[in-house]
């Protein structure tokens, strides 16, 4: 049949999908220590979002070791499961949503402009989830790092959250269907990132990750970033910044020496390296250093 006489592609297109066939399911639930049922109600999805955000970091270590980023299934399997590895926005909620249609909900990609606090327009460039749970949805984002979301949260104007120690709140504070996620910070809520309910499908994101993940513009091209987040403490490494911050307290911050990084990858993260990623990686924060 011509391309041009095509008709639109349906929903069971691979394509709109998460690859969710191939899926290693006890492997993934073992990673993540869950042993909970997978029928698609708000209480799994409450449940794997905790336990994956608890377990696996954010982290952009492969770009730095000059190893790239690849999103199809088996890539993010082999990286964030077998090896114990983390990873960035991409790895962490494509690998999710695969998990959640495999369980049964419905999922939608989405597409974030981040802000961090500044006005400033900037483009597209994090992925998060839009799961259907009894004729509602939620937003799900276990890959946005340091303050993202420990549980899902309904996606309904001023929801607010206590999640552990963590304040977050959802707005929609314009007109043109802009959602701002934002979390409680001493003085005020604080915007982490806006986007808007326009479906995203994996091959939307290889093109926003092939920017992230190589222009030299790109935060995660200059610099080591790995982040945690738990109930009560959040982890920061950014460049050899360590910044420990817990609720209602000042964060507190410390410069590594290029030698500490791997045991504070392991011993704060839960980074599994092998021995010439942890060389390679001394070498690297040694360079970054020097120029500083």
């Amino acid at each position: 049949m011509p391309e041009s006489t095509r008709g639109p592609q349906t929903v069971t297109d691979p394509a709109f999908g998460w690859q969710s066939a191939s899926l290693d399911v006890p492997a993934y639930l073992k990673r993540i220590g869950y042993s909970g049922a997978l029928a698609p109600t708000l209480e799994t999805l409450r449940a794997l979002h905790r336990a994956h955000a608890a377990t696996i970091p954010f982290e952009n270590l492969d770009i730095l070791l000059g190893a790239g980023i690849e999103l199809d299934l088996e890539h993010l399997q082999d990286k964030l499961v077998r090896r114990g590895r983390g990873g960035y926005c991409y790895e962490q909620n494509l690998l999710f949503a695969a998990v959640l249609e495999h369980a049964g909900f419905r999922v939608c990609g989405l597409a974030a402009r981040v802000r961090m606090g500044s006005d400033a327009l900037r483009p597209t460039s994090h992925a998060l989830l839009d799961v259907g749970v009894d004729g509602a949805s939620w937003i799900a984002d276990v890959g946005f790092g340091g303050e993202g979301l420990l549980e899902p949260i309904r996606l309904s104007p001023g929801t607010e959250a206590r999640q552990g120690g963590w304040a977050y709140r959802l707005d929609e504070p314009g007109r043109d269907g802009t959602w701002v996620l934002r979390s409680r910070h001493p003085d005020d809520w604080f915007d982490m990132y806006s986007f808007t309910r326009e479906p995203h499908y994996s091959v939307d994101y290889e093109v926003t990750n092939h920017y992230t993940a190589t222009h030299p513009r790109s935060p995660f091209v200059r610099r080591m970033v790995v982040q945690r987040t738990g109930p009560d403490v959040r982890r920061t490494l950014v460049g050899l910044e360590l910044t420990t911050t817990r609720p209602g307290a000042e964060p507190t911050r410390r410069e590594l020496a290029p030698e500490e990084v791997p045991d504070t990858l392991s011993e704060s993260f839960g980074l599994e390296l092998d021995a010439s990623q942890r060389r390679e990686l001394v070498r690297i924060a040694a360079q970054a250093a020097s120029e500083a």
